[in-house]
């Protein structure tokens, strides 16, 4: 992939992020949720609208990205603004609204993040 680094900073054309790596062949990936809110991690396994997402993140305040779409393709741009507490082993989610696939930078992004505490 062709990148350019300017002041310590990679940069990549529009449009050519790699998908973020898999773990035991699970996509990494954000699901938006209609009560439960917005979790970030990899999607076990999905029926209908329930699933279940492995090394779960909630993304309960995200500074630097405009929507859920944004955020799975290019990350957080003020990651200390961020308030993403710490991840769990697994999370069952029930009334699944929106899936999306994350990107490798999205998803490095997110692990980026501080973990929020009070």
């Amino acid at each position: 992939m062709k990148e350019i680094e300017i002041d310590g900073i990679k940069y990549v054309p529009e449009g050519t992020q790699s998908k973020a790596e898999q773990v035991d062949g699970l996509d990494y990936v954000i699901v938006r949720t209609y009560s439960a809110g917005v979790f970030a991690g990899y999607l076990k396994e999905r029926e209908g609208k329930e699933g279940v997402v492995l090394n779960a993140r909630r993304l309960w305040y995200w500074s630097g990205a405009n929507s859920l779409s944004e955020l799975s393709q290019q990350g957080v741009t003020n990651p200390d603004d961020c308030k993403f507490p710490q991840e769990v082993p697994s999370v069952t989610l029930t009334e699944i609204i929106e899936i999306l696939p994350c990107s490798q930078k999205a998803k490095d992004s997110i692990a980026g993040v501080a973990v929020w505490k009070q």
